[in-house]
């Protein structure tokens, strides 16, 4: 008995990584699906690209009037408090978005020919890197319009804490996307949780307000992986003065990044799993 249990989650685990050696094999279909779904994002659209930068310019904007000048945050240099955060968080929650209506929206191209299709969530994944990137130049331009110095000991944070948001987007983009095909509530489910999801992340608000909040259930907050994804951002690129984020060690902050990429690998694969069995059946159910 425990034999076959052994043997089952070997084979769980090579189907798993088999996955991903295919969906390698077909890199350059994914890069071709990058770059459509990022022509057809701004198809017929006069500003084009430019909206990728004047959206979190637009955020800054409501937010800043709602938190600073009505609700009266005092939050040093909030524009880049909040860009540091938001961006990263606008990575994450349009990722999902895109994603897990991907397999629907490209049902005529899934019904004619065979490719892994996990490479349609991927690409949804890639187009909101792609746009990260782009609207870290606005971050980047803040930065040195205020002549704001960022923390030049945590910016070794931002790699990494990169690489977990990213892994992380991955591998919930591929269970996600094929989920939402046999049960379409699952966009409409994701948009409120994402709302909440957006409001526990400490974005537009001081992380240390919920530990104070939450007292000795602050450990809480560790269950968010959003959480320790925004807070290395804001320590490494706000740089805020003490009192504003959580007072610990860099070590502190690898650790978790650490603990979210590692969690994040093992979740890639068992959605690879998950997207193989419900694979079978795709076709028919879209």
């Amino acid at each position: 008995m425990a034999k076959n249990q052994e043997q089952m989650s070997r084979h769980q685990k090579l189907q798993g990584l088999s996955g991903i050696r295919q969906i390698f094999s077909y890199r350059e279909l994914l890069f071709n699906l990058i770059r459509t779904e990022l022509r057809l994002r701004y198809k017929n659209s006069a500003l084009g690209f430019l909206w990728s930068l004047l959206n979190p310019l637009l955020y800054l904007v409501v937010f800043s009037l709602v938190f600073q000048e009505i609700l009266r945050t005092q939050i040093p240099m909030f524009a880049i408090f909040l860009l540091s955060g938001l961006l990263i968080w606008n990575f994450l929650s349009s990722s999902l978005t895109s994603a897990t209506g991907s397999i629907i929206a490209n049902s005529s191209i899934v019904q004619k020919i065979w490719f892994p299709r996990e490479i349609l969530p991927l690409a949804s994944v890639g187009a909101a890197l792609t746009h990260f990137f782009l609207q870290l130049t606005v971050l980047t331009a803040a930065l040195l319009v205020f002549q704001h110095e960022p923390n030049w000991a945590a910016l070794p944070l931002l790699p990494l804490a990169l690489v977990a948001v990213v892994t992380l987007s991955m591998a919930l983009s591929i269970s996600l996307s094929a989920l939402n095909v046999y049960y379409r509530d699952i966009q409409h489910f994701l948009e409120i949780f994402l709302l909440a999801w957006f409001w526990f992340t400490p974005i537009v608000y001081n992380a240390n307000l919920v530990s104070d909040r939450l007292g000795n259930a602050s450990w809480i907050t560790a269950l968010n992986p959003a959480h320790s994804i925004v807070l290395a951002f804001q320590k490494a690129l706000h740089n805020p003065p003490p009192g504003y984020i959580p007072d610990i060690s860099l070590w502190y902050y690898f650790r978790n990044l650490s603990i979210i990429l590692g969690a994040s690998l093992v979740l890639l694969v068992v959605s690879l799993q998950i997207f193989h069995r419900l694979d079978k059946q795709l076709v028919d159910r879209i």
